[in-house]
């Protein structure tokens, strides 16, 4: 007997044991990789809707918040947002997820990824300055009314919820988000990202083994997760001035003007920069990607996104420093835009977006030059209901064949279990015993085209089975 599976939100739920940090196995790993990460060779459809026969509604999102002195009118912009955030994340079937949301700063102090012991405080504690571990990774609840470290918003019986905060989800992240600007100008949001979710135990309780894990980075400058504490050594002729151009000339790489330290301190336009894995100074970006994936044990499990400066243009400029003085080398913005106190300005973010580029089909990048980030916050939580199981495609299909009568996507539908990929077929007049159609759902699908992807069954699918579509979009 044929019975019609509508795809429900969920995940596969895939445990990650007592050691949440030990290696997963290494042929695992590989098959992950190959079945789920990217689509074989050069196919352009991306991936629209990966939904689990196995239910699981847990999402942990962790929002990663620049706390710099630049960065004041940019929280409050997250904070007036964000109820559109909540609205589109609530919009999915079955209604908003078993949330847990925290927050962290980018702040870590003098420390590095390779010692135990921070290193000498710089600057102007409070005003940029950076001193012993800073934050530490450590959740911040800044007065927001909440009994805990991190809100949680979780379905009670019935169509109750049992919640851990008081006045709305909104209004109490709102004031979570408002991290303060007094932080380290030497921002290390991938650092602060592991410091949080690496066994932490000021941060108990907020990682579920079985539950998807979503990060959110704001900033307007990019990633400066040092190695060592040299790196905030007084100024040399090895290091140059101490300013976060540092970061730049020795976290970065760029084919064109960039090879070297020493061009990437020459000034002009440069192009495709990304993360330098050879720096003596900065950690590179691929430990912190497959930290995730030895902690979720599943790249389907984490979505990962920033709000942050264009990665273009990327140059290099001469500038005063503050409160005047010989220019110097300094990374020029790569956008602007007026806030509430007058010119906002944002860098180009190289190594985040090296970071973020490592989770195709589970990252988002928007642009924080703009007061208006209600759209990024959109893609954002279309992302997450998608990774929690959605059957709604939040996104545009596009039309193969615009000649004919009405509209005809381009997609390939498979079941997912371990390393087997099996193809679905799309369902005809007569149909196989198992396809897939796309139904029009605006009730339940309240995004892009309202299109639900059912999948018809002669018989139920393994637990562990993952039905990806993957589709051609505009």
């Amino acid at each position: 007997m044929m019975n019609r599976v509508s795809l429900l939100i969920a995940v596969l739920a895939l445990g990650c044991g007592d050691d949440a940090n030990a290696p997963i196995d290494a042929a695992v790993d590989a098959a992950v990789d190959a079945a789920i990460d990217a689509p074989p060779g050069p196919d352009p459809r991306r991936v629209v809707a990966e939904v689990p026969a196995t239910p699981n509604r847990n999402l942990d999102l962790l929002f990663v918040i620049d706390d710099s002195p630049s960065m004041a009118d940019k929280q409050n912009n997250l904070a007036n947002n964000f109820p559109n955030f909540i609205s589109v994340l609530a919009s999915v079937p079955g209604g908003l997820p078993n949330l847990h949301l925290g927050v962290v700063t980018t702040d870590m102090g003098t420390k590095g990824s390779e010692v135990v012991a921070p290193g000498p405080a710089i600057g102007q504690i409070g005003n940029g300055g950076c001193a012993a571990t800073g934050d530490s990774g450590n959740l911040q609840i800044n007065g927001a009314p909440v009994t805990g470290t991190f809100l949680s918003d979780v379905a009670g019986s019935g169509s109750t919820r049992v919640t851990n905060y008081t006045g709305t989800l909104a209004a109490a992240f709102s004031t979570m988000a408002r991290v303060g600007a007094g932080g380290c100008g030497f921002e290390q949001p991938l650092a602060a990202m592991r410091a949080a979710l690496d066994s932490n135990a000021a941060n108990a309780g907020f990682l579920r083994a079985d539950a998807v894990l979503g990060v959110v980075f704001l900033t307007d400058e990019d990633d400066c997760s040092i190695r060592t504490p040299t790196m905030f050594g007084p100024e040399s002729a090895a290091l140059g001035p101490l300013q976060s151009f540092r970061c730049t000339r020795f976290g970065v790489t760029c084919a064109t003007g960039g090879n070297t330290s020493d061009e990437m301190n020459t000034v002009g336009t440069k192009g495709q920069c990304t993360g330098n894995a050879a720096s003596q100074y900065i950690t590179d970006v691929t430990p912190y990607r497959t930290f995730l994936h030895t902690l979720k044990g599943d790249t389907r499990k984490v979505v990962v996104a920033g709000i942050m400066g264009t990665t273009a243009p990327f140059g290099v400029e001469l500038r005063s420093p503050p409160g005047g003085g010989t220019p110097m080398s300094a990374l020029a913005h790569s956008c602007t835009y007026n806030g509430a106190n007058g010119l906002e300005v944002a860098d180009p973010p190289a190594r985040i977006q090296a970071f973020l580029d490592q989770f195709p089909d589970h990252s988002s990048t928007s642009t924080i030059c703009q007061q208006d980030l209600s759209g990024g916050l959109a893609s954002v939580a279309t992302l997450l209901s998608r990774a929690i199981g959605s059957p709604c495609l939040g996104v545009t299909l596009a039309d193969s064949d615009p000649v004919a009568a009405g509209s005809q996507p381009d997609c390939i539908v498979e079941d997912i279990d371990g390393a087997s990929v099996t193809p679905i077929s799309a369902c005809g007049a007569s149909g196989p015993a198992t396809c897939w159609r796309l139904v029009p759902n605006p009730t339940t699908c309240t995004l892009a085209d309202h299109l639900e992807l059912v999948v018809t069954r002669s018989g139920p699918p393994s637990a562990s089975t993952v039905t990806r579509m993957r589709c051609l979009t505009i």
